[in-house]
């Protein structure tokens, strides 16, 4: 039940399959989320008539970590890009090209079809191209919705900022900050100090925001939001270059979930106590805050400890389904926004609808990916790397926790 030891004397050097797997899931996970937002009763882009209550306890229990995962993940593959880039110049370059690149294609071509919808809903009288020609382009409120917006592709944008932040770190001073990092590693094994100082960290800084700056997203407004990404963001990197960690991990894996299944119980209660639009009291809002910071801790060493021990081996749809990630998740956002709007008239039942949100959406995706991976020009826009001359052909075309 703890990480083989000849693991993790190689995970330097090593690919670490297993989190490349824990990738894959979180994103294919996060699609079914989105999906099921469309019936939940909480508030989100395109919803149906009816919400159903029996959605609050199981997406309850996967808000809190779903997105702390992924940062963490991504910091994780950014440590090994930086150790095989040469350098923080390069591994700016890099980031830049892989992350903004795709983000403003997305912005341009990808988000718009979802903000027709959005404008849609609230009485827009045009057809599609006529709003992405003329409305599209402009800045500030319009049909009660702001523009310009990058909708779900938010994710990339805070991505592309911190990893942007870290390289001009590495630039400035970089031998003191891994050797920063590696020490905070060190001082981290120690006893239990990985369960708990992580989790104080992160609801100290939750609870100091929390009545101080507004929770909404936004590049220069998600305090709150970049209190709890940063930090995973750069454990994620300090894990991957500092092997004994996994040891760490190890032994701390269970009583890390026994925190986040606790913590869960908490978060669910007062979901289903206050649910939709209530507002709870001020004692009860930072309970939950608290309790959401210790479930995201919590989950993420019990879940890197399944992608070291059960899931650190390669397959053959591992590569193709590692490089289709990035792809699927520009795409699956609008697309099922487009689904909905277009079949909740039909009024179909819950499971048929389901059903054809999730394989409406999944066909989109795949559609989209086998056409532009074979298309040169068009793969750096859906997030894949270039294809290169001769025989390696697409190489590494992603690595673990890489949009």
């Amino acid at each position: 039940m703890t990480a083989p030891r000849a693991n993790i004397g190689t995970q330097q050097s090593q690919r670490h399959y297993g989190m490349d797997w824990l990738r894959i899931a979180a994103f294919a996970l996060l699609i079914v989320y989105h999906v099921a937002m469309v019936f939940a009763p909480w508030a989100w882009v395109i919803k149906t008539s009816h919400s159903y209550p029996q959605l609050i306890a199981p997406m309850a229990l996967l808000t809190p970590w779903r997105l702390p995962l992924l940062f963490a993940v991504s910091g994780y593959a950014s440590r090994k890009l930086f150790d095989r880039s040469g350098g923080a110049p390069a591994f700016a370059r890099s980031r830049a090209l892989r992350l903004l690149v795709p983000l403003a294609f997305g912005m341009a071509a990808v988000v718009p079809v979802e903000m027709w919808v959005r404008v849609m809903e609230t009485g827009y009288p045009h057809g599609y191209l006529r709003f992405w020609a003329i409305d599209y382009w402009r800045a500030g409120s319009f049909y009660e919705r702001e523009f310009p917006s990058w909708e779900h592709l938010w994710f990339v944008a805070y991505l592309a900022a911190y990893s942007l932040l870290l390289a001009a770190a590495l630039a400035w001073r970089g031998p003191k900050v891994l050797r920063a990092l590696a020490r905070l590693a060190d001082w981290l094994t120690h006893r239990w100090r990985l369960l708990w100082v992580p989790a104080v960290v992160l609801v100290t800084l939750r609870l100091g925001l929390l009545f101080v700056a507004p929770e909404r997203q936004g590049l220069v407004s998600d305090w709150g939001g970049h209190s709890q990404y940063v930090p995973l963001f750069l454990f994620g990197f300090a894990l991957a270059g500092a092997p004994q960690l996994w040891l760490a991990v190890a032994r701390i894996w269970k009583a890390a979930l026994a925190a986040a299944a606790i913590a869960g119980a908490v978060i669910v209660a007062i979901e289903i106590a206050y649910p939709g639009t209530a507002v709870p009291s001020h004692e009860l809002m930072a309970l939950d805050r608290a309790a959401r910071a210790v479930m995201a801790w919590g989950m993420i060493p019990a879940l890197f400890h399944v992608a070291e021990t059960w899931w650190n081996r390669d397959h053959e749809w591992r590569k193709p389904l590692a490089e289709a990630v990035f792809p699927f998740y520009i795409i699956h956002h609008p697309a099922i926004v487009v689904i909905a709007w277009y079949s909740l008239p039909l009024d179909l039942n819950p499971f048929a609808e389901f059903a054809l949100l999730l394989g409406g959406t999944t066909a989109i995706c795949f559609t989209v990916y086998a056409i532009g991976r074979r298309i040169g020009w068009l793969r750096p826009l859906i997030g894949l790397r270039p294809l290169a001359r001769g025989s390696r052909s697409a190489r590494e075309a992603s690595i673990s926790g890489v949009p």
